[in-house]
């Protein structure tokens, strides 16, 4: 089945439904220059050496019925999603080719979006963000020069200020199965007298998840004002979103445990248990917490001009400012009163008690503000971008205890720390066409990061700690152009590149005694894209060389944080093939495919030992990266069946695939502490019509999993030795069966 599987993506081939390989090098153009000035100094256009993947409004458009982002760009190549809710409503994620969204760059009309101490990007923060946003470009790999966090496994551009000169209004809802609703309303005033424009974005989602508890409250609004000069030489425009989010805590997983003489099948005890079960927030047997939250609140300010100075060179300023704060509030059994720095309790003489159970708050109030500035010279040969950005970043993390049994006040405060972050870069790239069908590229930034801790919640009165980074991140390459006549071309490239990145606040939390070092990676790149006007296709072949990786250890803390430790040497290296079928004007096929290799030279992994109160170290060699499958694989087939008699009405059935082969918990190569692979289809049905009153009625029918497979595509692992006995405890996030939503959407 697998076989037959992988045999048909490299067959049919991929990219119309997500646009995931470039048709001809207008087409592709096309998007990088119909970008917004405010992206595209960080945006790849068709003739950089570079894998990209160009995703538009309309592919989002196609299902976009509650789920975040990250299931929305599910079908884009070497891309890997998870949820904790099982569901992909509340919170979830994505890898690019192995790593986590700690290393991937994301940013929103060019402004740095990634938490700058975590440096992770939280879509569950940004609820609905796909019904506004008109592009989104991904990057694989380091790819160009973007501003914040360094990119590592790749970068995500989101683009989201695009406003129509015409008004307009249109409203979606969608329900669905665990009572998953969406309400979307959005206006827009057109371009008024005076060069004036408004546009409004209003939402509200809201779902059970398939996970018991693992609920989701999202609340979101979004405003775009702009004045544009009648010769359109200026423009200002001022973007505000906000986003409330409200989820149960769903992060523990469902876990088993065994032995090294054990033989186990995980699967089989997850269904024993209940697969949607949730153990957080345990007070007694059936009885839970009904309050075990995450709650957080995020504004983001974006003010921008664009100014064309001459026909050739434009200037883009922006200055922003993102406003957070939120808190975990949950259930603790048997916490020390020492971890509060409480006394212990005395019940009566000769009666002390060291533990309590109780409820706190676990909070981050932060500040992110900066400046990012380009200008661009562009010709029909060359393209020139200097550009940069300075940001600042202030923290406060604090925790009070909410309730107690006893032995702590009310609204206890037991910790308040700060942390300050620094980040300035400057970036120059050219774009150059040397020959008639070659062009170079060219990029050099320059990253200083000062980044200041001022102690750990379970630290507190740790010593502050001050570091300070300076990064060089050089990249070239050249692409290579072939026409073939009768609209057929090709394209040749090669780059290489590279990336510098600072830990992150966890690294440094789990690694108290020892200071974390930087990664930096090597990232060569190089491929072949073949088009002609029913036919795409292409590879891609990569090696990314790293020095001190920061690797996953499997151990998980109490916030759901996985510790991190350098690696000397590690590498990943693949090919990604995409391609696309269209013989008909009714059928088109889709599919990509990635095969990789990704591995630690050396390492040791660690595990307690409880029984003489130390550490079990194993040492391995030539071993696999956690969380890193050798394959992924993605294909779709659209059918449009009643095309030649639809007129206005416009019908199409969506089948879309997805397999993800094995994943590893660790980096042990065991497979008893794994991710089984798996393959997933889904049904899609749109209805598309307009009217003389509304401009466009959409109907979409979602069935997810359509197979009804049971499968899991996160988890974590740690392992103990205990009474004489190495025992390994494994968690898994169990994902939903079928499921399935349906959304009516109209436009005025």
């Amino acid at each position: 089945m697998k076989r037959l599987f992988i045999s048909g993506c490299l067959l049919w081939a991929a990219q119309i439904a997500f646009a995931q390989t470039d048709s001809t090098a207008a087409k592709a153009d096309s998007f990088y220059l119909m970008s917004p000035v405010e992206v595209r100094s960080l945006r790849l256009s068709s003739k950089a050496p570079f894998a990209t993947s160009n995703v538009t409004s309309k592919d989002l458009e196609k299902q976009n019925l509650g789920q975040n982002m990250p299931y929305l760009l599910n079908q884009t190549p070497s891309l890997v999603v998870n949820s904790d809710d099982g569901a992909g409503v509340g919170y979830s994620s994505l890898r690019i080719r192995g790593t986590d969204m700690t290393r991937i760059n994301v940013t929103m009309n060019g402004i740095p979006v990634n938490d700058a101490e975590s440096q992770a990007a939280i879509f569950v923060d940004l609820p609905d963000l796909a019904s506004s946003t008109t592009t989104v470009q991904i990057q694989r790999g380091v790819g160009a020069s973007t501003n914040g966090s360094g990119a590592f496994g790749g970068s995500i551009n989101i683009a989201n200020l695009e406003q129509s000169k015409t008004p307009g209004v249109s409203l979606s809802n969608s329900y669905g199965s665990f009572d998953t609703w969406k309400h979307t309303l959005q206006a827009g005033t057109g371009l008024l007298k005076g060069g004036f424009q408004f546009d409004v974005r209003l939402s509200k989602l809201s779902s059970n998840g398939f996970i018991d508890r693992a609920f989701s409250d999202l609340l979101a609004a979004h405003v775009i004002g702009s004045w544009t000069s009648k010769n359109e030489a200026t423009n200002i425009k001022f973007n505000y979103l906000t986003g409330k989010e409200r989820t149960g805590q769903a992060w523990n997983g469902l876990g088993i445990a065994f032995t090294d003489k054990d033989a186990i099948d995980y699967q089989k005890a997850l269904d024993q248990q209940g697969r949607n079960t949730n153990t957080l927030g345990k007070i007694s047997d059936g009885v839970y917490y009904k309050d075990q939250t995450d709650n957080y609140w995020q504004d983001y300010y974006q003010l921008f001009l664009n100014q064309k100075l001459h026909p050739n060179w434009d200037l883009n300023i922006g200055t922003f400012l993102t406003r957070g704060k939120g808190y975990y509030n949950e259930y603790k059994k048997d916490e020390k009163f020492k971890d509060y720095g409480l006394p212990n309790f005395v019940k009566a003489p000769g009666d002390t008690l060291r533990k309590v159970n109780l409820t706190r708050q676990l909070w981050l109030d932060n500040y992110y503000y900066g400046t990012v500035f380009s200008t661009n010279y562009h010709t029909a040969r060359t393209q020139f971008v200097f550009g940069g950005a300075y940001t600042r970043y202030d923290a406060k993390h604090y925790g009070f205890i909410k309730w107690a049994a006893y032995g702590a006040p009310l609204d206890y405060q037991w910790y308040r720390l700060t942390a300050f972050k620094n980040d300035f870069n400057v970036y120059a790239k050219l774009q150059q066409q040397v020959l008639p069908d070659l062009y170079a590229f060219a990029d050099l930034q320059y990253r200083n990061v000062d980044y200041t801790i001022n102690g750990f919640r379970k630290s507190p009165s740790l010593p502050s700690i001050e570091n300070t980074y300076r990064f060089f991140n050089p990249k070239a390459g050249l692409s290579y152009f072939i026409q073939h006549g009768n609209d057929r071309s090709s394209k040749l490239y090669a780059s290489y590149a590279i990336a510098n990145k600072e830990p992150n606040r966890d690294d440094f939390e789990a690694s108290e005694t020892e200071k974390p070092r930087p990664e930096q990676l090597q990232d060569l790149e190089a491929g072949y894209q073949y088009s002609t006007p029913v036919f795409q296709a292409g590879v891609n072949g990569y090696y990314m060389q790293y020095k001190d990786q920061l690797i996953l250890t499997g151990k998980i803390n109490d916030v759901g944080a996985y510790a991190r430790t350098n690696v000397p040497d590690s590498y990943r290296a693949g090919l990604e093939f995409t391609a696309g079928l269209k013989p008909l004007q009714w059928l088109q096929l889709n599919a990509n495919a990635t095969f990789s290799k990704n591995k630690i030279k050396a390492i040791t992994q660690y595990g307690d030992d409880y029984d003489n109160s130390g550490q079990v170290a194993t040492a391995y060699r030539n071993t696999d990266i956690s969380f890193s499958p050798n394959t992924i694989a993605g294909a779709g087939l659209t059918l449009e069946p009643l095309y030649r008699i639809s007129g206005s009405h416009h019908f199409f059935i969506d089948i879309l695939e997805k397999y993800v082969s094995r994943q590893y918990l660790d980096n042990a190569s065991d497979k008893r502490k794994s991710i089984n692979p798996y393959a997933l289809s889904d049904l899609r049905f749109r209805y598309q019509t307009s009217s003389q009153t509304f401009k466009n009625i959409g109907i979409i029918l979602m069935v997810n999993n359509v197979l009804d497979k049971k499968y899991e595509n996160n988890g974590y692992t740690f392992s103990y030795l205990s009474e004489g006995a190495y025992t390994t405890e494994n968690y898994y996030f169990p994902q939903a069966g079928i499921n399935w939503n349906i959304g009516l959407s109209f436009g005025f």
